[in-house]
């Protein structure tokens, strides 16, 4: 019997889908899913009313209205650290074909199918200088933003034998734990910027981050450097750059989010937003995406929201339901709820709460069912966002 609809948004990956089982039904034509899986389209889910959460195969969230679904009650979930392979894989080939001029190397090689064959030994002997590069190693490499794809590039330089800063503004301990003990983390980005040769940013699209790297942000760098963007779009004032680099100020601009003046551009170099676009990458994105709808639709549990605390809970043999309250995280809520469930005579198995300082999430295993009265009562409350009975056979 299908307990859950879940609607698919873009082409997502075969080896998640194949994780969900016969209580699904996956319609990419679904108009009122319970659940979304979706990778780079708009999503507002405003136009789905009975949606429970929604999970993007990917690390940016900028493509869903996240406030929206807050105020729903709706969880939002991201695969961070799925996709980190695949940029990084590509990050560190785009660095050396603007260093080595292999796009210009690749270009002279083609021309000369039109000259005679004996001449083109000659011909590429007589002009390889002009196509004369410099390598990574040795040069200072400032990463901006140490999340999974940041750390994981920062310990890619030091194994090319590079210099390697790097500045996070919210760090996370588990991420910097992993950085290789030579790559240096400052205190302020300022000093990250001023000593790389290369700068490469690695942070979400959000409020504080859109439009951040502008000329303020360009002038803390040195001289002749290389900005690369294969992170998000809005993070970079595209006129800033273009300026910098008719200035000298920027030797260059890496990115993976072409648009009509940057492709125009001699002294860049782009991709068609292609860092994510691996087949292992989108089934690791797709693989950790179900899995996450799945043990929320399933069980309440959150892994890797971007709008509700993490929480898990196992529950046990004698639960019959499980109660799910979403609300805003006001002093008095957690009393409110057991005061209302004991004044109801409800045995309480298991009460489990965390708070992301926004929102706050109780899951309240229970012996028994829940009279419908009870969870009207605890509904009507004013800082109560939504709940949800999930009944164990």
């Amino acid at each position: 019997m299908t307990l859950f609809r879940i609607k698919t948004i873009n082409a997502i990956a075969p080896e998640g889908l194949e994780l969900l089982g016969d209580d699904y039904a996956v319609d990419p034509d679904d108009s009122n899913p319970h659940g979304i899986v979706v990778r780079s389209s708009q999503v507002d889910v405003d136009d789905y009313p009975e949606l429970l959460a929604l999970a993007r195969a990917g690390a940016g969230v900028n493509n869903i209205t996240v406030d929206k679904a807050t105020a729903k009650g709706i969880c939002v979930f991201n695969t961070p650290g799925a996709n980190a392979n695949a940029v990084v894989d590509l990050v560190f080939p785009m660095i050396g074909i603007w260093l080595r001029n292999i796009y210009q190397g690749i270009a002279f090689c083609k021309s000369l199918a039109e000259i005679p064959p004996d001449q083109v030994s000659g011909e590429v002997e007589s002009r390889k200088a002009a196509f004369r590069g410099v390598e990574i190693a040795g040069k200072t490499l400032g990463v901006i933003g140490l999340g999974q794809i940041g750390v994981r590039l920062a310990n890619g330089g030091i194994q090319r034998f590079m210099k390697v800063y790097g500045f996070d503004p919210f760090p996370s301990l588990d991420n910097i734990h992993n950085l290789l003990p030579e790559v240096t983390v400052t205190r302020a980005m300022r000093d990250t910027l001023a000593q790389a040769d290369i700068v490469s940013l690695h942070l979400p699209v959000n409020e504080k981050t859109k439009g951040m790297v502008n000329a303020d942000f360009i002038s803390k760098m040195k001289p002749g450097a290389i900005l690369v963007n294969y992170a998000r779009g809005p993070i970079v004032d595209e006129d800033a750059v273009l300026a910098a680099l008719d200035s000298g100020q920027l030797e260059a601009f890496i990115s993976d989010f072409p648009t009509p003046a940057v492709i125009r551009h001699p002294k860049t170099l782009t991709t068609p937003h292609l860092g994510a676009s691996t087949a292992e990458s989108e089934g690791n994105c797709s693989r950790m995406a179900v899995r996450e709808l799945s043990a929320y639709l399933h069980y309440g549990n959150i892994t890797h929201s971007v709008n509700f605390p993490n929480i898990e809970s196992i529950p046990s043999s004698t639960v019959h339901t499980r109660l799910i309250i979403i609300n805003n995280d006001v002093p008095g809520l957690i009393g409110f709820i057991t005061n209302t469930l004991g004044n109801h005579g409800v045995n309480i198995v298991s009460f489990k709460n965390e708070s992301n300082g926004r929102v706050g999430y109780n899951i309240i295993d229970l012996e028994s069912a829940l009279d419908a009265k009870i969870l009207a009562e605890l509904t009507a409350n004013k800082d109560v966002i939504r709940t949800r009975e999930i009944t164990f056979s």
